[in-house]
């Protein structure tokens, strides 16, 4: 299920973008497809640097705890790369003049591209799960939706007026529908939590390789005993002329049937999700930087203390900061530090 790994799910949407014109911010008529890359581009993103914080407005996708990453792309045409590659001689043969252009995929109208990372949970603060059914996943992409609604219903009335089929959008409800219709597959999700890789069982190659060799051999060894009319060889099992033919079908049979079931075992197994790294939910990782930054200071502040200095300002430390409540006191999504404007949750 590439939607679905490590405990979070990625999302993957395109909206077509509408034709003809609308009226801009100000005043002037500009084509939908304009409209929306001046909206795009006016999004606030996060003050994750000196530049972003002298603005001082934070992104929208920062007013909620499950994202870890979102982007915003249109896709006004699919990319030429150049013409394919083939050898001179064949495209001789073939007569074809390589001065002559080749067809270019054409897109029927742009795209809006969304995607996002966020925590595979219906609440803020959920434990992430390991596995998750399509059922599941759907539950938890329309939670999503509903509460980026709630969140930022303007900034995305502002940026899917310009699509395809949002007119009838009013509820939150309403904007789930419209993303999971405008939802396509995942194919390389990306998630970079796992430090080490995770305790996972290896698959047992020499079992595999035995259940499809041994008949395989078998059916060999019968395909020669037939060759060779061997028939009767009572240490093989083989009493009749005809019983080389029946041990090799029979043989090829069981061998076609393991190696299948072999193949599909081993792409069952790949097609299983990454366990979720401990502490990777968003909570959790805000939680974490926010614990790093202040346990330095302590550390700097603490540098030549006495035992008994250094044990009653560790208690105080767990009391003020609480490294146990990933809700408070926390870093505030979006910000470059705990120590930023505002950096601070709780």
């Amino acid at each position: 299920m590439p939607n679905f790994d490590t405990g979070s799910l990625f999302l993957t949407f395109l909206a077509p973008v509408k034709p003809g014109t609308t009226t801009d911010l100000r005043g002037e008529t500009v084509s939908f497809q304009r409209n929306l890359h001046n909206v795009l581009a006016f999004l606030p993103t996060a003050l994750q640097s000196p530049a972003t914080q002298e603005i001082g407005i934070n992104s929208p996708f920062a007013l909620n705890r499950r994202t870890h990453l979102a982007r915003f792309v249109v896709i006004d045409e699919a990319p030429f790369n150049g013409r394919m590659p083939q050898n001179p001689i064949v495209g001789s043969l073939k007569d074809e003049d390589p001065i002559t252009p080749r067809k270019v995929d054409k897109l029927t109208t742009p795209y809006l591209f969304f995607g996002a990372e966020i925590d595979a949970v219906t609440e803020d603060g959920a434990p992430l799960p390991t596995e998750l059914d399509e059922d599941g996943q759907a539950r938890v992409r329309d939670a999503y939706a509903r509460e980026l609604w709630t969140t930022m219903e303007p900034e995305l009335r502002s940026i899917y007026s310009n699509c395809y089929g949002f007119e009838s959008v009013t509820t939150a409800d309403d904007f789930a529908k419209y993303l999971a219709r405008c939802q396509v597959e995942t194919t390389m999700p990306f998630h970079d939590y796992w430090i080490d890789p995770p305790a996972l069982k290896p698959l047992n190659l020499k079992i595999l390789i035995a259940l499809v060799a041994v008949p395989a051999i078998v059916a060999l060894l019968g395909l020669l005993g037939l060759l060779t009319g061997m028939g009767s060889t009572p240490i093989l099992g083989w009493f009749t002329s005809w019983t080389p033919g029946i041990t090799t079908i029979v043989a090829l049979i069981l061998t076609v049937v393991a190696a299948v079931g072999a193949y599909r075992y081993v792409l069952g197994r790949g097609a299983k999700p990454f366990p979720p790294q401990p502490g990777a939910s968003l909570p959790d990782v805000l939680k974490a930087l926010y614990v790093q930054q202040h346990f330095s200071d302590f550390v700097t502040a603490q540098q030549g203390a006495s035992a008994e200095d250094l044990h009653k300002a560790f208690g105080a430390f767990l009391a003020t900061h609480k490294p146990d409540d990933i809700h408070g006191p926390t870093q505030t999504p979006g910000v470059i530090s705990a120590r930023a404007p505002g950096g601070t949750t709780g």
